[in-house]
């Protein structure tokens, strides 16, 4: 860390609060970081060798965008529920398997990227934030949506090729969420809730690569509620 452009990227830091250190094959988390002035609001840790976030990262309370992707992390750090003005968390290509329970205290939380880790839980303590607009679960392995969901005021969900085989038909009761992504997962045809045809506002239903053909799904209670549903969407795009 003592060279002259990584030194430049801190000067320059403590006058812009966005402080990027990504692609440095860091493994260890940067000593000038634990004397750092609180006065990140942007803190850039991607593609690089790290396997643990230390509780140091969470003096930085002014911090609303971290990313912490493409490193070896199996966990986060359950101190990172303090920074609770963060709006965007990514940690997407890590190994992540469990997630801390105080993500449920970031209040400001709008968008988190988790695809492509280990996670095989629906990290239920995503349901209670009130702000948090987009969740990215994509490439892991979780089996089930469960009916946490209801609370949620998410507008997309993206469960791409994870294993999951249930859903919690309380899902349908979600007010704001328009676009569920489950394709490739390990559906049947009957493992689709008729309440999430009929009663939900979901308008945006991806479910190629599943256990079923699109005929049959064509064929189940609900679906030309549904449809009815993403045709009104799609005329309003054009």
């Amino acid at each position: 860390m003592g060279n002259k452009q990584v030194k430049q990227h801190f000067e320059t830091a403590q006058k812009t609060g966005v402080l990027k250190i990504s692609q440095m094959r860091l493994n260890e988390f940067p000593s000038a970081l634990k004397t750092f002035p609180n006065v990140l609001r942007t803190l850039d840790l991607s593609e690089n060798r790290f396997s643990i976030i230390p509780d140091d990262l969470v003096k930085f309370t002014l911090l609303k965008h971290l990313n912490l992707s493409g490193n070896r992390l199996i966990a986060l750090p359950e101190s990172i529920g303090k920074l609770i003005k963060l709006e965007t968390l990514n940690a997407m290509n890590n190994m992540i398997e469990i997630l801390p329970q105080s993500l449920c205290e970031l209040k400001n939380l709008k968008q988190i990227n988790l695809c492509n880790n280990q996670i095989k839980d629906f990290p239920k303590m995503l349901c209670s934030l009130k702000h948090l607009d987009v969740i990215d679960l994509s490439r892991n392995k979780i089996t089930a949506v469960p009916a946490d969901m209801k609370t949620s005021n998410v507008t997309e969900l993206n469960l791409n090729q994870n294993q999951v085989s249930v859903i919690a038909e309380e899902i349908a009761e979600c007010t704001r969420l328009k676009t569920l992504r489950l394709e490739e997962n390990c559906l049947q045809v009957t493992a689709i809730p008729t309440k999430l045809l009929t009663s939900s506002v979901i308008c945006n239903l991806a479910l190629d690569g599943n256990l079923f053909s699109s005929k049959q799904f064509s064929e189940i209670e609900g679906y030309n509620a549904y449809m009815e549903r993403y045709t009104a969407v799609k005329k309003k795009m054009f």
